[in-house]
């Protein structure tokens, strides 16, 4: 599905993505940058991804993502952070230091080293890749946005909360899988959204690990009342992986939404 996704893009964007470097503290991480077609400069997306994915299905899931962003003119960053994918030779990723945590002291100690990581080493790595885009010469860095999926997402609204140039937030399935099990993961998150003044669109399918996440944040930037946007699609798949993963299975689901949503705040 993917790779007929990306095929399917393929003829709006200018070349096939770039490996480029992105020098986090003293790692040298990878990532895949989408060009659009076109006269630069160029509004620009940092997407972060999961956590927990194959260094294959992270490449399947840059390729769906990448040529549809770069489709609607804009570039793309999809960053491997430290012991993913592309960078899985710059230290450890978080899926395995959250594994190892979970053997060895149980879900407890998981959940207060899964937050640790999302405000320590994982941000330090988005902020990189932040700055990477802003110093493209074709980026208009008055124009930036973020992006991500599941623990990426939970990074997204972070990065959200901490900086306020960025014009928008984009969260695909957010925290779904640790939310019932971790409180201290749903206080910051909330907390997070309480301090932004960036706007967000929520995004989840029905069947995914759960809705909540999506429901509770989008409710307290309502109750508050900042820009945000709130969609819950119907279910796809089979089961709440298949739900989960519904941004890389189905583009044409969401792709309109996201880019309606991105419209005013990318373009202004």
């Amino acid at each position: 599905m993917a790779s007929a996704l990306a095929a399917r893009a393929e003829e709006h964007v200018l070349d096939r993505p770039e490996t480029v470097v992105v020098e986090s503290g003293k790692l040298k991480l990878h990532a895949l940058l989408w060009h659009p077609k076109g006269r630069a400069p160029f509004p620009a997306v940092l997407f972060n991804h999961g956590s927990g994915n194959t260094r294959e299905k992270q490449a399947a899931q840059a390729a769906a993502i990448g040529p549809v962003f770069a489709k609607h003119g804009y570039v793309l960053l999809f960053l491997y952070r430290r012991g993913s994918g592309l960078s899985a030779d710059q230290g450890a990723s978080a899926i395995d230091l959250m594994d190892r945590e979970l053997a060895n002291h149980g879900q407890d100690a998981r959940n207060k080293l899964q937050l640790e990581l999302l405000q320590t080493d994982q941000l330090t790595d988005a902020l990189a890749g932040l700055e990477f885009l802003r110093s493209l010469p074709e980026v208009d860095k008055r124009h930036i946005a973020v992006a991500g999926h599941s623990f990426g997402a939970s990074l997204t609204l972070l990065i959200a909360e901490r900086d306020s140039s960025l014009r928008a937030a984009i969260a695909f399935s957010g925290s779904t899988a640790s939310w019932d099990r971790s409180p201290q993961l749903r206080a910051r998150l909330i907390a997070a959204v309480d301090r932004t003044t960036v706007p967000i669109f929520f995004i989840e399918a029905a069947n995914d690990y759960s809705i909540a996440p999506a429901k509770v944040l989008s409710a307290e930037m309502e109750r508050l009342g900042k820009p945000h946007r709130l969609d819950i699609y119907p279910p796809v798949g089979q089961t709440a992986d298949d739900g989960h993963g519904f941004v890389f299975l189905k583009v044409d689901m969401w792709e309109r939404d996201v880019f309606d949503f991105l419209q005013e705040p990318m373009r202004r």
